[in-house]
């Protein structure tokens, strides 16, 4: 059997076959090994950690056992290397695992190694100065999103069925909608980066990327079968579709008032025709998002930048070298320095949003909007050596949407529905109230047998290698 014969198998196919004894882990861990030769022109790996994955292999157990992955480089894994996609952190090797990993491997999941992630993942392009520009694998000239945007690409390439992402301001959902993937951001609390709770908002949650709904799932009951994020409402076992029919808000506008793309309001269009003829009850409206949620995000957004950097010998066990960040980078951390007072003040004006975002689902229960603005930017536009004033333009109109909901610490979810005229995925964004996670994927199963979607990206853009 060749290594891309099991490309086309998702998680839970894999862990079925491997439990079956049709195929065994560590068969399943080679191929995924040589698929990845296979696509290294995506750039998408930074450490392969190949030798521990093998061993990995022969010991694993629970619901995914045996099924191969990916951890995103801002992950710590003892004794790999962790650059946190930057040239500022030197060769520093982990000596302690985070709390993830452990989740991780109870799952049943085996690491292969790290992936591709921006510098400190504080962007939506996976473009690292330091290790070069991550590819999509639908089109390689294409950013892959970011920050988890290596992550997307060995997914949607087909090198592994699930790989680890996180997100802060939609670095999960972002790279499936430019990878045509299936997306979910958990509600805060959910599954929480380590951290993340010390914040002024606490706004990133750790998650997967997969190809399939079924795949999602499958991980979330893993993760709540350890007892983990036990306050919050189980995900359960979703239903193929919700039982009623759901009221629905959708939009296609922006909240900072930002152009969006004819084709990304076509997708959406297109999906507020599914819903209704699946009996759901769509209405359109306005972006109900107020403009000052997505400024006191920018400003949340800098003041993470700025603890990031100016704390990292105590959040990362390394001092960073402030002459080899990134210029973006830099402009963000002086963003938030040349105003800390007003900035701060912004970012906590952000910990009132939760209350007005529940007050959105008096009569709904699922919102409907575009993941991003455009379709996949092609790599170099969102560099990060560009000025900083520049770049944070430009991402303003890329993803005005999604961090409005790390904000709300609600789920949300990215759906590849949409594809633009050059061929290139649009992902559709369904967000619900805190705990809902269950109606979302009940959702995405109905949607996804409604409109079969591609799992794997054409192989002849992965990599020239590929046959």
């Amino acid at each position: 059997m060749s290594p891309w014969e099991l490309a086309a198998w998702d998680a839970v196919e894999t862990a079925q076959r491997i439990a079956r004894k049709e195929v065994t882990a560590l068969e399943v861990v080679e191929a995924a090994l040589a698929r990845a030769a296979d696509c290294e022109g995506l750039n998408a790996i930074v450490t392969q950690t190949s030798v521990a994955a093998r061993a990995a292999a022969q010991t694993a157990s629970g619901p995914l056992a045996g099924v191969p992955t990916y951890v995103k480089d801002l992950v710590p894994v003892e004794g790999v290397r962790i650059a946190w996609g930057s040239a500022a952190t030197g060769e520093l090797v982990a000596t302690k695992s985070d709390p993830l990993v452990g989740v991780l491997q109870r799952c049943g999941l085996v690491s292969l190694g790290k992936s591709a992630t921006p510098e400190l993942g504080l962007t939506g392009t996976t473009e690292p100065l330091a290790f070069g520009a991550c590819h999509n694998p639908w089109s390689p000239a294409h950013t892959p999103g970011g920050s988890s945007g290596g992550a997307a690409a060995l997914v949607a390439s087909g090198v592994v069925p699930i790989a680890q992402g996180s997100d802060g301001g939609g670095s999960i959902r972002i790279p499936a909608s430019c990878c045509g993937l299936v997306g979910l951001k958990p509600t805060r609390g959910r599954l929480d980066m380590t951290g993340s709770n010390l914040l002024i908002v606490n706004i990133a949650v750790n998650g997967v990327l997969t190809r399939t709904v079924r795949d999602t799932v499958a991980f979330w009951r893993a993760v709540e079968a350890q007892g983990v994020g036990k306050r919050l409402a189980p995900i359960g076992e979703p239903k193929p579709a919700p039982e009623k029919r759901l009221r629905v808000l959708a939009f296609s506008d922006a909240p900072n008032g930002r152009p969006v793309h004819d084709e990304v309001k076509a997708a959406v269009a297109a999906t507020v025709k599914l819903l209704r003829e699946l009996g759901h009850e769509v209405r359109e409206e306005k972006c109900p998002i107020p403009s000052r949620v997505v400024d006191d995000f920018v400003s949340l957004w800098s003041y993470v930048a700025w603890v990031q950097t100016t704390g990292a010998r105590v959040a990362m066990g390394t001092s960073l070298r402030a002459e080899a960040l990134e210029p973006f980078t830099r402009g963000f951390v002086k963003h938030f320095a040349d105003e800390k007072l007003r900035s701060v003040r912004e970012a906590w004006r952000l910990r009132g949003w939760a209350r007005d975002y529940a007050k959105l689902f008096s009569d709904v229960e699922v919102l409907v909007s575009p993941t991003c603005a455009l379709p996949p930017p092609a790599l170099g536009w969102l560099s990060t050596a560009e000025p900083f004033e520049v770049g944070l333009d430009r991402l303003l109109s890329f993803i005005p949407f999604t961090g409005a909901f790390n904000a709300a610490g609600a789920p949300a979810v990215s759906l590849p529905l949409g594809t633009s005229r050059e061929g290139l995925p649009i992902g559709v964004h369904f967000a619900a109230a805190a705990g809902r996670e269950q109606l979302l994927l009940e959702l995405a199963a109905e949607l996804e047998g409604a409109r079969r979607w591609k799992v794997l990206a054409p192989r002849h853009a992965a990599s020239d290698n590929a046959t």
